[in-house]
């Protein structure tokens, strides 16, 4: 079946599924109004009881909202907390599949990235789904993304008291490492070729609130290539790196000590979660701080 006919079979379905939802339903009550991270006001005609995420980091926030149990479906990959992994699976981020998020019988749409969501997002507007787009930039960002989630599905007095404890926790963190020296950090996001981030990024955010410097964080992209040489030159204090397993962090170090980095020299190649670290999530606030005892051990 081609995508402009999958397309068209899934919003027939939707089309028949709302119907029969609609006239089933309760009278509508005051709308809903919230501002997604696009700047787009999203109006619900009541609390949404059959979302679809498209992004690990959108299930984390509406379970940490209270609201995991009104998740109708999912994308590959969004594995926590471990309630969500028996969740359907509608495909993956950059190609969901049609007739599962109608198969689904959605009633929001949470979405990521614009790009890969884009044809399905287009049936969804014509189908009246309203579609939010979930990108929190700052780790101050994350409390305020699960108090909007806590207004999209009804349940704020959870996600009001969770955004109160990341708030507290954040303010904490903020606090405690203000006026500590600041040091060097390399962000590796790919170490063959070699891959940073800069301050554009969720990452470099969490570095800053542990007084920490990224050492490219004025680059003109969010994730350019660089060379050993340039990061030799930019004399890192610690290298800092999401990964998928607690092997990599000494096979990481032993790959910068063979590169000849000084700072792996005195063992300052860290590692966090991955999910934790790259997600804008609940968790980053986890990965911030233990990457802020690692820069503290560093200062000595």
């Amino acid at each position: 079946m081609t995508p402009d006919r999958a397309l068209a079979t899934a919003g027939l379905a939707l089309i028949l599924a709302l119907g029969a939802a609609s006239a089933a339903g309760a009278p509508p009550g005051p709308a809903i109004r919230v501002v997604d991270d696009r700047n787009r006001e999203v109006v619900l005609a009541a609390p949404a009881r059959r979302a679809v995420t498209l992004a690990p980091h959108a299930t984390e926030l509406v379970y940490a909202a209270g609201a995991g149990d009104h998740i109708a479906a999912t994308i590959r990959g969004s594995d926590y907390p471990p309630a969500a992994r028996r969740l359907p699976v509608i495909g993956d981020g950059t190609q969901p599949d049609p007739e599962r998020v109608a198969a689904a019988r959605p009633d929001l749409l949470i979405a990521w990235q614009a790009a890969p969501a884009e044809a399905l997002v287009r049936v969804m507007d014509k189908l009246g789904v309203p579609v939010f787009y979930s990108d929190p930039p700052t780790l101050a960002a994350i409390p305020d993304a699960v108090e909007r989630m806590g207004v999209l599905f009804g349940t704020e007095p959870r996600a009001r008291a969770a955004a109160q404890d990341m708030r507290a926790r954040l303010a904490a963190l903020q606090a405690r490492y203000a006026g500590r020296r600041p040091v060097r950090v390399f962000v590796q996001a790919g170490l063959d070729p070699i891959f940073t981030l800069n301050d554009s990024s969720i990452v470099s955010d969490a570095l800053r609130a542990c007084g920490g410097v990224n050492v490219f964080g004025q680059a003109p992209v969010v994730a350019p290539q660089v060379t050993l040489e340039s990061v030799l030159a930019a004399r890192p204090e610690a290298v800092l790196a999401g990964v998928s397993r607690p092997e990599d962090t000494p096979r990481n170090l032993a790959a910068w000590r063979a590169m000849g980095l000084p700072a792996a020299r005195q063992g300052h190649v860290y590692g966090i979660d991955a999910d934790a670290l790259y997600r804008p999530g609940p968790r980053l606030l986890d990965a911030a701080e233990a990457l802020c005892a690692d820069l503290d051990r560093l200062r000595g």
